[in-house]
């Protein structure tokens, strides 16, 4: 195993950010098949974490313009995952929540990224899965989460 000192911040990021979105790019593939995309993932993800969240909120957490987030509700809407019921308070505003086919294409999602991933942690031996590990909870403290089972 090549050692580096871990020091140096800048000489980590520039090891650990091409592994981080390669990694990224090949669980966004694993989606494909059920017939949406990452970003669509990502959507449908934030609505569920947000159950109400509005067009424009969604937007500014996203940080993509409203328009484009509107026409990207709108196709998921389309396609049954996602419903927009009015506010009470608002008769305007609409807020978003997942449909059950939208919960179902989460929870297959989130099972065909575990197998992928796992499949390739069984490739590594158990130092390296160990290490792996280890790493997780650092990575979610870089990104302000907890790390979750």
């Amino acid at each position: 195993m090549n050692v580096h000192l871990v020091n140096d911040s800048l000489t980590v990021a520039n090891r650990i950010r091409p592994v981080l979105l390669k990694l990224n790019r090949e669980l966004r593939r694993e989606v494909h098949s059920l017939g949406v995309s990452g970003y669509q993932v990502s959507l449908l993800v934030a609505i569920k974490q947000a159950p109400g969240i509005g067009v424009r909120a969604l937007a500014a957490q996203e940080r993509l313009s409203p328009g484009g987030i509107s026409q990207a509700v709108a196709r998921l809407e389309r396609a049954g995952l996602v419903r927009r019921t009015p506010d009470a308070s608002d008769r305007r505003r609409h807020g978003l929540t997942l449909t059950r086919a939208g919960e179902g294409v989460l929870r297959s999602v989130k099972r065909r990224r575990t197998a992928w991933l796992a499949g390739r942690l069984d490739q590594l031996t158990r130092d390296e899965r160990a290490a792996i590990d280890a790493a997780v909870e650092p990575l979610a403290r870089l990104l302000g989460e907890e790390a979750s089972p």
